[in-house]
Parts: C-alpha cells; sequence; structure tokens
C-alpha cells in the first residue's frame, strides 16, 4: 500500500433549507458519512446521477465548506480551513473553466496569482514557474499575455489545471474536468493529467457522471447514492462485477467497445427521491428490483463483500 495523502472519515454536510412563518426548516443530507483513503500517484473516482452529493464532496475535501460531522486527514493531520498548508496541498479543477478564471486578467497574471498569495518568490521567479507550468500542460510561452476568452474550451481547462499545479499540490480534485468538452479534445486533456500524475506523483479525487471516462482513468472507485457511499472498492473489480443493484444499473448504461461482448442495458424505474425528503431505510429501495421489506425499514451498513465495500441487504 502506498503513502496515504488523504483520509475521510465519516464526512457529512447537511444544509437547512426553506422554513417561513408557519413552517419549520428542512435539512437537505447532502453527504452522509463518507469515508474513504487516496494514496499518492492514485486516482479514485467518485461517481453517481445529478444530486448523489458527488459535488458537495468535492468542496467538503477541499474546505470550500467546512463538513458538519465527521473528519478530513490529510497527510495524517487533520484539515484546518484557510491554512497555508491546506492551500499548498491540496487544489480543486472546475467543470467550467471559463467560469473559474477571472476574464479580466491575462493568463501570466491569472497562474501567478497563487504564487503572490502564499509565496515570497520575487517576479522574476513568480513569471519562471509559471511558464514551465504552461509547458508542462501543453501551452505556449506566447499565450502568458493572452486573456481567457482568446482561448478553446480545452485550452481553458490546461489553463485552470496550470493554475491548481502552481502551489505543486500532492492532491488535486477534479470536479467533471472534462464533461464540457468535445469528445477529441477529452482525451487530450486527460492523457495530460495522466503524463503529470506520472511526472509529479499526484493523487486525484476525479468527480464524474461519465463511467466511460472513469474506467479509462480510475485506480479505485467509489458509486454514491442520495449523499451516501454504496459501493467502494477496486475499479478493475467493480466494473466486471458490480455488487450493488445501482451500480450494476450504471455500469449497463455505459458503452463498451468490444462488439463480442453482451451487455443487458438495466432500465432503473422511477426517479431519484428528494434529498429533502428520502424514503425510509434503503434510500435506492424505490427503484430496486430486489428490495425488500427490510430495505423500506433501516438503512444497510456498509460491509465487505467480494473483496469491496457494499452497503445492501441483498448484493449481487
Amino acid at each position: 500500500m502506498g503513502e496515504v495523502v488523504l483520509e475521510a472519515r465519516n464526512l457529512s454536510r447537511f444544509y437547512e433549507v426553506g422554513g417561513g412563518l408557519f413552517r419549520r426548516p428542512g435539512v437537505v443530507k447532502a453527504l452522509q458519512d463518507a469515508s474513504f483513503r487516496l494514496e499518492a500517484g492514485k486516482t479514485l473516482a467518485i461517481v453517481g446521477e445529478s444530486g448523489c452529493g458527488k459535488s458537495t464532496l468535492a468542496r467538503v475535501v477541499t474546505m470550500i465548506e467546512e463538513p458538519t460531522a465527521g473528519e478530513l486527514l490529510i497527510n495524517g493531520k487533520k484539515a484546518e480551513a484557510g491554512s497555508r498548508e491546506m492551500r499548498q496541498t491540496i487544489q480543486i479543477v472546475f467543470q467550467n473553466p471559463y467560469g473559474s478564471l477571472n476574464p479580466r486578467h491575462r493568463v501570466g497574471a491569472i497562474l501567478e496569482e497563487p504564487l503572490k498569495l502564499n509565496t515570497t518568490m520575487d517576479a522574476a521567479e513568480r513569471r519562471r514557474r509559471a511558464e514551465e507550468t504552461m509547458e508542462r500542460v501543453g501551452l505556449r510561452p506566447e499565450h502568458y499575455e493572452r486573456y481567457p476568452h482568446m482561448f478553446s474550451g480545452g485550452q481553458r481547462q490546461r489553463i485552470a489545471i496550470a493554475r491548481a499545479l502552481m502551489l505543486e499540490p500532492k492532491i488535486l480534485v477534479l470536479d467533471e474536468p472534462v464533461s464540457a468538452l468535445d469528445l477529441s479534445i477529452q482525451a487530450q486533456v486527460l492523457n495530460i493529467l495522466s503524463d503529470l500524475q506520472g511526472e509529479l506523483d499526484l493523487a486525484y479525487l476525479f468527480i464524474s457522471h461519465d463511467l466511460s471516462v472513469v474506467r479509462h482513468i480510475s485506480d479505485d472507485i467509489m458509486v454514491m447514492y442520495l449523499g451516501k457511499v454504496v459501493e467502494a472498492g477496486d475499479a478493475g473489480t467493480v466494473f466486471a462485477a458490480p455488487s450493488h443493484p445501482y451500480t450494476a444499473a450504471l455500469m449497463s448504461a455505459t458503452p463498451v467497445a468490444d462488439p463480442e461482448r453482451q451487455k443487458q442495458r438495466i432500465m432503473l424505474t422511477g426517479e431519484l427521491p428528494s434529498p429533502l425528503n428520502p424514503p425510509p431505510g434503503c434510500a435506492f429501495h424505490p427503484r430496486c428490483r430486489y428490495a425488500t421489506d427490510k430495505c423500506k425499514e433501516a438503512a444497510p451498513p456498509a460491509e465487505t463483500h467480494a473483496g469491496r465495500q457494499v452497503a445492501c441487504y441483498h448484493p449481487l
């Protein structure tokens, strides 16, 4: 086992919503009791439908939002929101690169800003670091003086990745980093991320709803449903033989580049329940063909089954 750079212990994030003159506010449990470990040089993919808690997890892990409960350890030490050590160890790359880049600043200024705020480097050192990082992500020196609107979507995402690398972090949280890009550009950005990981021994927390991308890049996988982890383990094992019925349904909808392989699509019935009013027991039971009365009464604990953690009374 490699060096554990990030560990989450029962992380939860709740939000109070609504409420009024005669109505009590409700509570959305966007993330409940998520636990995992991430090793240096490895990629842990977080997957699930929209609204399952993936992006909430990203914000909590980067301390953009503090957890309601639970603990986050970085390099074995409890993470502190806003600390310089936290910023230098973990950075995030968002889905929409244009929305996260200041349109009024040139690329060089965008890349140098983290160094200005967190280091004592002089202007020449900052420029040298920025140009080296641009080269790492496939940008040319002349791009330094240009503005974000002058770049394509793929180039903007390279700029966002370069900015995240400026403080030489050990962990990158990648929140749907290629979902807004064309397929050919997706492959380029994924190859850059793969090269950077090999070169810098980076750990990736890769958040995505696209399982064909996840299959290509992940070492481990964590499947979420309505704020809870339902299955977690080695990516190859989970893709080959999913244990949770929800994971099996997700996998069955993923295209496989093998004409000889027969796939049967598992159709999920019903809508994703409201996180404000989740079903009792196992949250997946209204959409699960294997559900029994036991599933409706109590949420299943996560237990080891076939080499992975599964929260299900009737694992496959």
